[in-house]
C-alpha cells in the first residue's frame, strides 16, 4: 500500500447538537456571590463552571497552599525548626504565637499553617526550608511557573496585602488539585481539629480548629481544601469534595457567603454534570477524497463512542474540530485511520474521538485488485 498525503487540514466546525433543544446556555448554573469563581474535577483537571476565572485578584490565606506545596517538596517534616526573631514578630491576623528560639517540628509548623492558617507558621516554614523568607518566595514563585500558573505571582508566605501579590481562579484550582495529590497536604486540609505540639518547650502544646466551617457544616463528601481572607481579597474559600468516587473543587474569591457559594458550586457539579454520548460510534463525520480508487471519497466515521461529562443543557453550544488527511490513496481498508474529532466547549477540550474509514475502497483496475486480494 503506498503511503498516504501527510498534508492535514484542520477544520473548525461551530456543531450545534440536539437541534429540537432550546439554547439554555448556562440556564441550570449556579447563582452564586463570588466576584470569581471555578469548579474543576480533580481526576481530569476539566473546568465544568467558571466565572471571572482569569482576573486578577488578591489570594489572602490561599496562598499558603503554595507555601505548603514548596514545603512538602523540599524540606523533611521531621526536621525541628527553630524559631527566630524574625517569624516571632508576626502577628497580624491568624498566628500560634511562636516565640524567638522555641523548637519546633517542620511538620507541626504545617499543619498549623493548613489548619488554623497560622501567618507566623509560614515565615517560620519558609526560612527553615529555604534559609531565607526571600529565597523561598522565589521558590513558590518557580513552582508557579512550573505548573503553568502565569496569573499568579508571591512576594509573602501568608497571604497578606500587596500589589504584586496575586493570582486567578483558574491558577488557584490548578494548584490545589496538584496539591491534593501530596498526602500530607490532603490529611491535613480535611482535618477538622488537630493539636500542635512543640520540641522546646516540651510541655507546650496548642489545640487548633480548622477555619473551614464548611468541614464542620455536614456537607455531604466535604474533604477540604482552604479558606483565606482580607480586607482588599475579601472572603474567600477553596473547598473540595468527593461523592461516588469523583472529587471535585469549587474556587470561590470575594464573596459575600464563601460557605454558600462553594456548596451551590459542588453541588452543581455532582447534581448537573452527567456522561452525556457526544459523538456515536459509526455516525459519519466527513468525507476524504481517495486517489486512484473505485470510490472518489470516502466516510469518515467515529471509531469508537465518546462519552464526556458535562451540562447536557449546553449540548448546544458544543463545538467540533476535525483533523483530518486531506486525502488517502487506494487501496483503502475499512477501519484505516484518517484523524480526529475535537470537541470543545466554552474554549476548553473536553474530548476526541478517533475517526476511520468507513468502508473498503479498492484501487482501479481488475488486475490491480487481485493484485491487493492476494497482498493483503
Amino acid at each position: 500500500m503506498q503511503k498516504f498525503t501527510k498534508e492535514r487540514v484542520v477544520i473548525y466546525l461551530a456543531l450545534l447538537l440536539l437541534l429540537v433543544l432550546p439554547n439554555m446556555g448556562h440556564a441550570s448554573a449556579p447563582k452564586i456571590s463570588a466576584g470569581a469563581d471555578v469548579l474543576m474535577d480533580v481526576e481530569t483537571g476539566r473546568i465544568y463552571y467558571s466565572k471571572n476565572a482569569d482576573k486578577r485578584i488578591e489570594p489572602a490565606s490561599l496562598t499558603k497552599l503554595m507555601t505548603a506545596v514548596v514545603a512538602v517538596e523540599n524540606g523533611c517534616l521531621d526536621d525541628v525548626v527553630t524559631i527566630t526573631g524574625r517569624s516571632a514578630s508576626i502577628s497580624e491576623g491568624s498566628i500560634i504565637d511562636l516565640r524567638k528560639d522555641e523548637k519546633i517540628l517542620l511538620g507541626e509548623l504545617l499543619k498549623a499553617a493548613l489548619i488554623t492558617s497560622a501567618n507566623d507558621a509560614t515565615v517560620a516554614i519558609a526560612e527553615h526550608v529555604a534559609g531565607s523568607h526571600e529565597g523561598f518566595i522565589r521558590m513558590m514563585n518557580g513552582k508557579a511557573a512550573a505548573l503553568g500558573l502565569f496569573g499568579t505571582r508571591y512576594v509573602n508566605t501568608n497571604g497578606y496585602h500587596h500589589i504584586n501579590h496575586y493570582t486567578t481562579a483558574t491558577d488557584l484550582a490548578v494548584l490545589t488539585r496538584y496539591a491534593l495529590g501530596k498526602a500530607e497536604i490532603n490529611d491535613l486540609v480535611q482535618t477538622q481539629k488537630a493539636t500542635v505540639y512543640w520540641v522546646e518547650p516540651p510541655a507546650r502544646k496548642m489545640e487548633i480548629i480548622n477555619s473551614n466551617r464548611l468541614l464542620s457544616m455536614d456537607y455531604p463528601g466535604i474533604d477540604g481544601v482552604k479558606t483565606g481572607t482580607t480586607p482588599i481579597a475579601g472572603n474567600c474559600l477553596i473547598a473540595s469534595a468527593t461523592r461516588q468516587g469523583q472529587r471535585l473543587i469549587a474556587v470561590a474569591l470575594n464573596c459575600y457567603d464563601r460557605y454558600k457559594d462553594c456548596a451551590l458550586l459542588l453541588d452543581y457539579g455532582f447534581e448537573t454534570i452527567k456522561p452525556v454520548v457526544v459523538a456515536d460510534a459509526g455516525t459519519r463525520v466527513a468525507r476524504v477524497a481517495v486517489t486512484g480508487g473505485l470510490k472518489a471519497e470516502v466516510d469518515a466515521v467515529v471509531e469508537n463512542t465518546l462519552v464526556v461529562k458535562m451540562d447536557p443543557d449546553l449540548l448546544p453550544q458544543l463545538e467540533q474540530r476535525l483533523e483530518l488527511e486531506k486525502s488517502v490513496q487506494a487501496p483503502l481498508k475499512q477501519g484505516h485511520k484518517l484523524g480526529v474529532a475535537i470537541f470543545i466547549l466554552d474554549g476548553q477540550e473536553i474530548g476526541r474521538a478517533g475517526l476511520v474509514a468507513g468502508s473498503d475502497v479498492p484501487r482501479t483496475g481488475w488486475h490491480r485488485q487481485l493484485w491487493d486480494a492476494i497482498r493483503y
